[in-house]
């Protein structure tokens, strides 16, 4: 039997029995609010995982990459969202698997793409779905749903039989800088509204909108109402990180994946000790410090993530280095060369992004029971 103590480090490490706690609660908020549960597996890249969050839904996936799409595809997940806008260059590659039979839906904010997707469908003899994506708030993309061009929009992508208009889309990233659950609340509304405005005009047009689909971590896991809602698109509630626990939309025993590394080194001249995580393996995300400042490139725990070395962060990192500062000549001795810890994440994304697998436990045990395989690339 595998042990942590035979992983070479850095590792990712992910608890099963977190992962499953983290899928069934949202799958229970879906459930009690009356709609699907569309999970956005950007952040898990992985069947294992995937194969929880939509346990007991209707198994359709939300991706943010083809690679994802073509992996999860060829897993035996058909009905997929690519929720990153569309380009012009990858409409062959949607069209390619649309041929293989998967549901494979897109997305845009612009004419001339609804305009071109119309064109190529209709040229391949292929049909395909899209979403107008709607900003709602979050200023990154989408139209605002009161924008004089989400009714044309939307006509250019109603060309039947070989382009239909899947519905509206929206991703409220502006709750990842709200904290606490009245402001969350406020952000999800907002969220929500947009999608019953713009739904509303395309209604009042004569155009069809069958799926209102709204995303993020922190307005599915803490809304109030999504009456109207088809869809919820969450991805980071499968594991969490520090960032969420920030916001105050998790607790620290809610966060599922860490990553396991060995103190190779103490300064004593510099007033740090240095372990083999720098930011290949941790990220330099620093999504956490809005709310918690002491946060640093994450959080400091045991080998079996059983609790937080008192006051201990990851607070430098270079390539393959990171440095965690001391206190006190205690932290030199509680963590010698050679010992190893477990840094919880700011942004789970940005630090699984390097990662090739998993490898899994169930609760504060040393056995690692499974290893798990990620996808990556475009």
């Amino acid at each position: 039997m595998t042990t942590l103590a035979d992983l070479r480090t850095p590792a990712l490490v992910l608890d099963r029995s977190v992962v499953a706690r983290n899928t069934a609660a949202m799958r229970a908020r879906a459930t009690k609010h009356g709609v699907r549960l569309r999970p956005h597996l950007k952040t898990a890249k992985c069947v294992e995982v995937a194969k929880l969050a939509t346990e007991g839904q209707f198994g359709g996936i939300a991706v943010s990459t083809l690679a994802e799409a073509e992996f999860f595809a060829r897993h035996g997940f058909r009905d997929i969202i690519y929720a990153v806008g569309i380009s012009p260059g990858k409409i062959a590659d949607v069209i390619a698997l649309r041929r293989e039979g998967v549901e494979l839906k897109v997305l845009t904010d612009d004419l001339g793409v609804a305009r071109e997707l119309a064109d190529r469908a209709r040229a391949a003899a292929v049909r395909l779905e899209a979403f107008i994506e709607i900003d709602c708030g979050y200023g990154r993309a989408g139209i605002e749903p009161d924008a004089p061009e989400l009714v044309p929009i939307g006509k250019a992508l109603n060309a039947p039989p070989f382009l239909s208009l899947a519905g509206v889309l929206t991703h409220a990233g502006q709750s990842y800088h709200t904290r606490g659950e009245v402001a969350v609340q406020s952000a999800a509304e907002e969220e929500r509204a947009s999608l019953i405005r713009a739904a509303a005009r395309l209604k009042e047009a004569g155009l069809p909108c069958p799926t209102l689909s709204v995303g993020a971590t922190p307005t599915a896991t803490l809304g109030r109402s999504f009456e109207g809602v088809s869809e919820l698109r969450p991805g980071n509630y499968v594991f969490y990180d520090l960032t969420m626990h920030s916001l105050g939309v998790c607790r620290l025993e809610d966060i599922a994946v860490s990553v396991l590394a060995t103190v190779t080194g103490h300064h004593h001249k510099g007033g740090h000790i240095l372990i083999d995580a720098g930011f290949m393996a941790l990220s330099k995300d620093l999504g956490a410090h809005d709310f918690l400042p002491d946060a640093g490139l994450g959080f400091v725990m045991d080998e079996r993530c059983r609790g937080r070395i008192p006051g201990l962060s990851v607070t430098g990192v270079s390539q393959e280095h990171g440095k965690i500062a001391v206190r006190s000549t205690q932290d030199y001795e509680r963590l010698p060369v050679g010992a190893r810890v477990r840094i919880l994440p700011n942004h789970i994304c940005a630090t699984a992004a390097t990662f090739s697998q998993y490898d899994v436990v169930e609760g504060p045990s040393d056995q690692v029971i499974e290893r798990w395989a990620r996808c990556g690339g475009w």
